[in-house]
């Protein structure tokens, strides 16, 4: 059973205690210790944290834009409807012989039914549509009576010229943007372990300087007690006993300071990976770092396949091209194309409505020309070139500085296994120089300044041993981010997007 089980099932176990009879004294009193490594914090933090599931939520609300985008250039099936349009008015009817104008009332009933298939067409930018209606019409008014118009069949077809066409576009762009959601969703889960690995450390350290300071308590009580024994037979002066004394309250100081950081650290780590206030994470300090050097051409050149960031710019580069053409469309003759053709027929009952139906068609042209627009279209396409340009610029500054930052990232990752190495070192040497110093002070040959400085160079070098560990994650997580790889395993970073989807 993995790490994320035992986890699953400890948070289980707290739901239900929660809801037995008379539990709320006891739960607020039971505890559960977790004891994790670096490993089980990311893997906690990638599966249930809160952070987590916010970028699952993002990434679907990208699959179900591009979802509605396909939709768009597969034919959609309509039905539509009027039923019971009551009209009881008064209408103005005018003899077109003399000119006089008389009201005559109006009284009927409107229904009707139509069903239509429609497609876009992304290569032209037009819609083209079958359909077929059947209108009914009550006159109530004289002589009652009743009149049905069919339409058995018709084709509708609008076709702008010489248009902006947003189908066209869109059949570039989106797919590129739903490619992009896919990558910002796993340099996003790359940033929740990276968060992980912060708080795990920051915890490390807290948890560290505890354990320091209760060895430096006890230190200092045993340090003050062989002083004072000391002192009795005149080797130590009552300034060294008086110094020891202060190292005493200090270590008592620090200690209670090093509890509330942890216990600040320690809620920071259990709320990010979604555990309860009653839950106690022990964490192991990590091994030893894996000895590996990375190459920039390979992180720069993965990036370049995988990055948001590259694919962005094309993007952006796509965005402006894109508001040159619209702003282009828009000036000059402007025209519509629309044609409608099928048959139609009319009758007193339904048999005679689809009865021997006769041609319709119906075909024209619109045209727009402005004569004076002050310059408005034309300044509208220079400002679209002169934001392309800028846009061309800003991405060209963009791959410079990001080359330079892929330089760096990884020029101080392959530095840093060496610091961790050196610092390791120096952590295991200082803790053996201080160990010799206490036997030397009880001995009588150093003096506490001696011991407090050993003592000293011990506690700086085990935080750096952390720091220099905790740096060095971070470090190997930002080259992961940057280029989507796993340089440890050898493998590209991915995750079953359809299952993602629950598809």
């Amino acid at each position: 059973m993995n790490f994320y089980k035992k986890a699953q099932i400890l948070l289980l176990l707290t739901a239900v205690l929660t809801t037995l009879p008379g539990s709320e004294k006891l739960y607020s009193q039971e505890r559960y210790t977790l004891k994790m490594s670096l490993e089980d914090v990311i893997l906690t933090a990638t599966e249930q944290s809160p952070n987590a599931l916010i970028n699952k939520h993002n990434f679907l609300v990208s699959y179900w834009q591009n979802r509605s985008y396909k939709a768009l250039f597969l034919p959609s099936l309509n039905l539509s409807a009027t039923i019971g349009n009551y009209n009881r008015s008064l209408v103005a009817l005018q003899n077109y012989e003399t000119g006089e104008i008389n009201y005559r009332v109006n009284n009927n009933m409107h229904n009707s039914l139509s069903l239509s298939l429609r497609q876009n067409i992304a290569l032209t930018g037009g819609t083209v549509s079958l359909s077929t209606s059947l209108n009914r019409l009550d006159q109530f008014s004289g002589t009652e009576s009743v009149l049905y118009n069919s339409q058995p069949v018709y084709i509708n077809y609008s076709q702008p010229i010489k248009a902006y066409n947003a189908f066209k576009w869109q059949k570039i762009t989106e797919p590129k943007e739903f490619e992009n959601a896919k990558r910002r969703y796993l340099e996003n889960m790359e940033d929740v372990k990276q968060r992980a690995i912060s708080l795990f450390f920051e915890v490390l350290t807290a948890q560290s300087n505890l354990e320091l300071s209760k060895m430096n308590l006890a230190s200092s009580e045993l340090s003050l007690k062989i002083a004072e024994e000391r002192f009795e037979i005149g080797s130590v002066t009552y300034n060294e006993i008086l110094q020891l004394r202060l190292n005493l309250n200090n270590s008592k100081l620090a200690l209670g300071d090093n509890q509330v950081a942890l216990d600040i650290s320690m809620a920071s780590l259990r709320t990010f990976l979604g555990f309860n206030d009653n839950t106690v994470i022990e964490l192991a300090m990590p091994g030893e770092v894996p000895e590996m050097l990375i190459s920039f051409d390979e992180v720069y050149d993965r990036s370049l396949e995988s990055s948001s960031f590259f694919l962005d710019k094309e993007l952006a580069l796509l965005s402006a091209k894109q508001e040159v053409e619209k702003a282009k469309s828009g000036t000059g003759l402007q025209a519509d194309l629309f044609a409608t053709l099928g048959f139609t027929q009319k009758g007193s009952d339904l048999g005679t409505a689809y009865k021997s139906p006769i041609d319709q068609e119906i075909v024209g042209l619109r045209l727009t020309l402005p004569i004076l627009d002050w310059g408005l279209g034309k300044g509208k396409v220079k400002l679209a070139l002169s934001r392309e340009e800028v846009a061309k610029a800003q991405v060209e500054q963009a791959l410079i500085q990001n080359r330079q930052d892929v330089l760096i990232k990884v020029m101080r990752f392959n530095k840093q296994n060496i610091q961790c190495r050196t610092s390791a070192e120096a952590d295991s040497i200082a803790r053996i120089s201080y160990n010799i110093s206490q036997e030397r002070f009880r001995n009588g040959t150093i003096s506490i300044l001696e011991l407090n400085d050993a003592q000293t160079r011990k506690d700086n070098a085990v935080q750096r041993y952390i720091s220099d560990l905790g740096s060095y994650w971070k470090y190997y997580y930002d080259i992961r981010r940057i280029s989507l790889y796993d340089y440890l395993t050898g493998k590209e970073i991915t995750v079953d997007f359809e299952r993602l989807t629950g598809n």
